[in-house]
C-alpha cells in the first residue's frame, strides 16, 4: 500500500463498493457490524482496512473520498499501530509461541504480512508465522482477548475498531462471545469481519451484520495495477491476470514467475499445430512443453482453457470480449471460426484433463502430444 496508508484510492477498482462505504460515513449509517464478503486474493480485507482508517481520519472534509493519509490517526493506520484499531485473525501454536496462541502474540507478524501485500490468503499466513502443517483457526482462548479489547474505551479515536479476519475460523466459544457482542454492541465500537466462506458462520452471526460484498479483480484492474505497481511489461501482466481469475493475491505470487515465457504465443503457435496435425512439429513442441516445468505447465494450460472461452464469446458476440489487445484480437478473430458450441465444451475438457494429469506427475511429452492430437480433431471437424 502506499506510505499514505490504507486508502480507497490504494485499491484497484472495487467503486461500488467504496461508494456504499463513503456513503455510511457521509450520512452518518455506520452499522456497529459489517461482514465483508470475498473470496481469497480479493479486496475484502484493503477495504475494510481503507474504510477504518477513512472512519478515524482527523482530517478528512465533509464529502471527502478518501482519508486524508497524512492526520495522525492515517499516519499509526499506515503502520497498524493505531491503539483504536484491533485485529483478531486465526493462529496456532509455533516454535516462537509454543501454548496459548492468540492473535495479539502475533501482531508483529501480522503487521508484516498486510504491510507486505494484503491480498493474500489463509495458507500465505499460516507460512508466513511458521504453521509448517497445522491449521489456524481462532480459538476459544481468544473470547477472553475478545471481551477485553471492547471492554475499553477508544483511547483517541472516534470509533474502536474490530477487524475479524476469517470469523469462519472461530472456535464456537470465540463465536458465541463474538455474538453476544453484536447483539449487545458496546459504544462507539464498530466490528468489521472478512470473510472467504461466510456460508460457515453461524445464522444469528449473518443476521446481525451488514453485508458487504466483494467482487473478484476484473482482468483490466489485475492488469492496470501490475503493470502500475510492479512495472511488468503490460502484455505479461494481462497473461498472469487472465490466469489470476479474480484473485489479485495469486497475481502478485506468480507476477515474477516465467517472465520470459509468452503463453499467448505458445497457444497459438500449439493451435496452428494440433489444427494441421503435423507430427514432427507437434514432437518439437512437446519438448519444449517438457522443459517448461510443472508450475509453468499447469500455467499455461490454464491460460490456455482461459482464452478458449474468450474465443467462444467472441464467436458468439464480439461484444462479450471487449478489452481484447489488437495483437490478440486478430487471432481470436479468425480462430473463433473454429471454436464453437459444437466443440467448445470437448476442447475445454482436453485442456482440463491435461492440467488434471499434469498435477499429477504424469509424462508432459505424452500428454502435450495426446492433447494436441485430440484437440486437433475436434477443431478440424468445426
Amino acid at each position: 500500500m502506499s506510505i499514505r496508508g490504507f486508502r480507497f484510492s490504494d485499491i484497484p477498482g472495487q467503486e461500488a463498493v467504496k461508494q456504499v462505504l463513503r456513503q455510511s460515513v457521509q450520512r452518518q449509517h455506520v452499522a456497529h457490524a459489517q461482514l465483508f464478503r470475498g473470496s481469497e486474493g480479493g479486496a475484502a480485507l484493503a477495504l475494510a482496512l481503507a474504510y477504518a482508517q477513512y472512519l478515524n481520519c482527523e482530517e478528512r472534509p465533509a464529502g471527502a473520498a478518501d482519508s486524508c493519509g497524512h492526520c495522525p490517526a492515517c499516519t499509526k493506520t499506515a503502520k497498524l499501530a493505531h491503539p483504536d484499531l484491533n485485529f483478531i485473525v486465526p493462529v496456532t501454536t509455533t516454535k516462537s509461541v509454543s501454548k496459548d496462541a492468540v492473535s495479539h502474540k502475533f501482531m508483529a507478524d501480522w503487521r508484516t504480512f498486510v504491510l507486505d501485500n494484503p491480498y493474500q490468503g489463509l495458507n500465505d499466513w499460516m507460512q508466513h508465522i511458521g504453521a509448517e502443517n497445522k491449521q489456524g483457526n481462532i480459538s476459544k482462548d481468544e473470547a477472553v482477548q475478545i471481551l477485553k479489547t471492547v471492554s475499553l474505551k477508544a483511547f483517541e479515536a472516534r470509533f474502536k475498531i474490530v477487524i475479524i479476519w476469517l470469523p469462519e475460523l472461530m472456535h464456537p466459544t470465540a463465536a458465541n462471545a463474538v455474538l453476544k457482542l453484536l447483539e449487545e454492541p458496546p459504544p462507539a465500537t464498530i466490528f468489521l469481519l472478512v470473510s472467504f466462506a461466510p456460508e460457515q458462520l453461524l445464522p444469528t452471526i449473518i443476521s446481525r451484520v451488514q453485508p458487504i460484498v466483494v467482487r473478484p479483480f476484473p482482468e483490466a484492474d489485475i492488469t492496470q495495477y501490475l503493470h502500475a505497481h510492479y512495472h511488468l511489461p503490460e502484455v505479461k501482466a494481462r497473461q498472469v491476470a487472465q490466469i489470476a481469475d479474480g484473485s489479485l493475491g495469486a497475481a502478485i505470487a506468480s507476477k515474477d514467475q516465467n517472465a520470459d515465457h509468452d503463453y499467448f504465443e505458445f497457444f497459438v503457435k500449439w493451435m496452428r499445430q494440433a489444427y494441421s496435425q503435423k507430427a514432427a512439429d507437434i514432437l518439437k513442441s512437446s519438448d519444449e512443453f517438457q522443459k517448461l516445468g510443472r508450475e509453468t505447465q499447469k500455467e499455461l494450460l490454464s491460460y490456455s482453457l482461459g482464452l478458449l472461452r474468450k474465443v467462444l464469446l467472441f464467436g458468439i458476440d464480439p461484444k462479450f470480449v471487449p478489452h481484447l489487445p489488437a495483437g490478440e484480437q486478430e487471432f481470436v478473430g479468425r480462430f473463433s471460426k473454429l471454436v464453437t458450441t459444437r466443440n467448445a465444451e470437448l476442447l475445454s475438457k482436453e485442456l482440463t484433463d491435461a492440467h488434471y494429469h499434469i498435477e499429477r506427475n504424469a509424462n508432459p511429452r505424452m500428454v502435450f502430444v495426446d492433447s494436441s492430437l485430440r484437440m486437433g480433431g475436434q477443431l478440424r471437424q468445426a
